[in-house]
């Protein structure tokens, strides 16, 4: 039996690298470097937050990244997929930490937390990013808290 592979582009490529640098940019709790992998106007989508919590990646992403890194010092992230669709590179993320401070009106308990995401990065012809989309279960992820 013959099997067909698909072969990746080299942009293709070149977007799955730079998701790759985005996140070990959030391992080393350096907002400015994940930040600095977007266009000036990027947008962020945290979809469980509703309206609240869409913004630009500089303004909104960035603070709320910082706060989390803040509340959450060892806070890390490990990626377990990876699928190019059209312009979009789609991340499976699981993201784990140890709240040390309040975060969002949850008491630091000092619990843990471990919880999948799911990063949508979508890019420009230059393969800077434009938007990310980011959904998870804040439902697991506040009550693994104590919340």
């Amino acid at each position: 039996m013959e099997t067909l592979t698909q072969k990746e582009t080299t942009t293709d490529l070149t977007r799955k690298g730079t998701c790759i640098e985005f996140f070990s940019a959030y391992q080393d709790l350096d907002t400015d470097r994940m930040v600095g992998l977007c266009t000036p106007d990027a947008t962020v989508d945290f979809q469980p937050l509703g309206d609240g919590g869409k913004g630009k990646v500089s303004e909104l992403g960035k603070g709320l990244w910082t706060a989390l890194m803040d509340c959450f010092p060892n806070i890390d992230n490990t990626i377990d997929t990876m699928e190019i669709e059209d312009d979009a590179v789609i991340c499976k993320v699981v993201i784990f930490g140890t709240q040390a401070k309040d975060f969002a009106g949850i008491v630091s308990k000092g619990l843990r937390f471990e919880t999948e995401h799911i990063f949508i990065f979508r890019f420009d012809e230059d393969d800077k990013i434009t938007s990310i989309s980011i959904n998870w279960n804040h439902a697991s992820f506040s009550q693994q808290l104590g919340a």
